[in-house]
């Protein structure tokens, strides 16, 4: 679900908020309760959950060793 960051335009209250794309944008000010609480133009924000991302997957996986190079004879490609 997408964050959306809020600014209050009475108070100055800012806070980030997890909504649903499909959800109507919030008004009311949890500070002052006034009606001037207005979305912000911010940077994306997002939650990857689940498996297969890169924080939950590749993060800590040990490196693969280095195939030989070509000319040592551990190939058997190159007939050396």
């Amino acid at each position: 679900m997408p964050i959306y960051e809020y600014r209050c335009s009475s108070c100055g209250f800012q806070k980030e908020f997890i909504q649903k794309m499909s959800d109507a944008p919030l008004t009311a000010c949890p500070e002052c309760k006034q009606e001037t609480l207005a979305k912000m133009l911010s940077a994306a924000g997002f939650q990857l959950k689940g498996s297969g991302w890169y924080q939950t997957d590749f993060k800590n996986k040990p490196k693969e060793e280095a195939a030989p190079a070509c000319g040592s004879g551990g190939c058997g490609g190159c007939g050396v």
